[in-house]
């Protein structure tokens, strides 16, 4: 996305509030930072978090200056760094009338807790889930692991039971990411496998099977492909 369009901003925009775009909100846009990296960021979160002005009867300026903050504290600054680049008039108004440090942080506060500001960085969450997929993937990993070659029978059956907890399908909900995950890939099969494996073994420890008779059962990955 390098310059907005009227005809962009006006699909970008609530039904409610498409009367509000015009070429000088476009260029408001295109001229939002003299860094072009910031610049970018700045533009695709106006496009890509306008259905939030449904939330609430804000303006589109409001809106803009919202993002502007957001949009810098997305890129680690604080509260107040954000605040001072998102409103550098209001900043150097603050400065001339000697506004206090303890008063422009009441400020910064009450701006970063309004409705508005908050509605955009609850759609710029990512699931902590999502995050942390690598850490996920270790831990099924592990219990795999205890699940097949751990002494204890008591442990491999918690094993086999955390497993079948976790990888178990989900209730019929919208998912939280839509990820296109290909067919093929055989992450799936081998979800299966666990899980199958998993059940098979808390049947031979429910029936008085041996150690070694759990231990030897093998994992079969099925592929049609």
């Amino acid at each position: 996305m390098t310059q907005i369009t009227l005809p962009l901003l006006t699909r970008a925009l609530p039904k409610n509030l498409r009367h509000n775009a015009s070429q000088e909100l476009v260029d408001k846009l295109n001229a939002i930072s003299s860094d072009p990296e910031v610049a970018e960021i700045m533009k695709k979160n106006y496009i890509n978090y306008t259905y939030v002005l449904q939330e609430g009867k804000f303006d589109t300026d409001e809106y803009l200056n919202a993002i502007k903050y957001v949009s810098f504290k997305l890129m680690g600054l604080s509260n107040k760094e954000s605040y001072i680049r998102a409103f550098p008039d209001k900043y150097n108004n603050f400065l001339a009338r000697g506004i206090t440090e303890k008063d422009q942080a009441a400020y910064v506060a009450s701006y970063n807790k309004g409705k508005l500001v908050n509605l955009i960085l609850e759609q710029t969450l990512v699931p902590t889930w999502v995050l942390n997929q690598d850490i996920y993937q270790k831990a099924i990993n592990t219990q795999a692991e205890l699940m097949a070659n751990a002494k204890s029978e008591r442990v491999r059956a918690m094993a086999a039971d955390s497993i079948l907890n976790h990888l178990k399908k989900p209730d019929a909900v919208a998912p939280l990411v839509n990820i296109d995950m290909r067919k093929d890939s055989g992450i799936e099969d081998m979800k299966k496998a666990l899980v199958e494996l998993a059940k098979k073994q808390q049947e031979l420890i429910k029936t008085g099977a041996t150690t070694k008779e759990v231990i030897e059962q093998d994992l079969v990955i099925e592929n049609d492909n």
